[in-house]
């Protein structure tokens, strides 16, 4: 699934940029519901374009689908990926200088008992509230304005997400840390990856996540996709990746002392 910041549908080659400077594009990988057979983690992911960079972006596209011998215009998907596609996938995205990733990874079975969502709409619009922060963020940053696209949401009606937008909007600067005034007023759209094709982006920085985190039957995780991806992912100077790029829910001695290798992550990449 697919949420994009950015205008709803992709832009013509020799169309206009929007009136915003920045779109973010957003998918999901895994399954919000805390049920046992449910994946152990649930990811959110947005890919960051600049207007500027919309062409080389679609011109991105179109040379990963040659690669594939897919057809012009072919939407991409991850779960029809052969895994040396993924690799391929995940490494020429994190070569493309134009496009920054931002995540976060919800720890599901680490969320003490007392402050697990079992709801699923509101389990994924905390998730989404903490991305949108630190998407803000960024845009705050560059001095931008960023627009978002979603994509299709299963069983969640766009009318319950702008009711969650206008929530966040009026608490206070302590609960809600999302900086509005570098946001879109018109608030996120929800497209598919056929019409909006940077969305298929958003698809691979989520699952090539996604699979870094949660094992598969025979108890294996695959970091290698999430370790090609590593260059593009938000950091804020010298600040924690953990705290910007990969946001990781619950963050405790409990999740840290599960996932070591997170905090290690850069260092791990520059050695490669």
């Amino acid at each position: 699934m697919v949420i994009s910041l950015a205008a709803g549908v992709s832009l013509p080659r020799q169309g206009r940029p929007t009136a915003h400077t920045m779109h973010a594009y957003i998918d999901e990988a895994g399954v919000r519901s805390h049920k046992k057979s449910a994946s152990d983690h649930f990811v959110l992911s947005a890919v960051i374009i600049s207007d500027e960079h919309i062409t080389e972006a679609q011109d991105f596209l179109e040379r990963l689908r040659r690669d594939f011998r897919r057809n012009p215009g072919d939407c991409l998907h991850w779960q029809k990926l052969k895994h040396e596609e993924r690799v391929h996938a995940s490494r020429v995205l994190g070569a493309q200088e134009w496009a920054t990733v931002s995540s976060v990874v919800v720890a599901k079975r680490l969320i003490p008992q007392e402050t697990r969502i079992f709801d699923e709409d509101e389990a994924y619009l905390l998730t989404l509230r903490y991305l949108l922060e630190r998407l803000s963020w960024f845009a705050r940053d560059a001095e931008s304005v960023l627009s978002y696209t979603l994509s299709h949401i299963v069983r969640m009606e766009v009318a319950k997400l702008r009711e969650y937008e206008e929530q966040l909007r009026s608490e206070s600067e302590e609960t809600c840390r999302i900086d509005w005034n570098s946001l879109s007023r018109r608030g996120g759209r929800v497209d598919q990856p056929k019409r909006t094709e940077f969305l298929q982006l958003a698809d691979i920085a989520a699952s090539a996540t996604f699979k870094a985190f949660d094992q598969d039957k025979y108890g294996n995780t695959e970091r290698r996709y999430l370790e090609s991806l590593h260059p593009r992912l938000y950091r804020r100077g010298a600040s924690a990746l953990t705290s910007y790029g990969l946001k990781m829910h619950p963050w405790n001695d409990n999740t840290k002392a599960a996932y070591p290798w997170v905090t290690g992550l850069g260092a791990h990449v520059e050695r490669l």
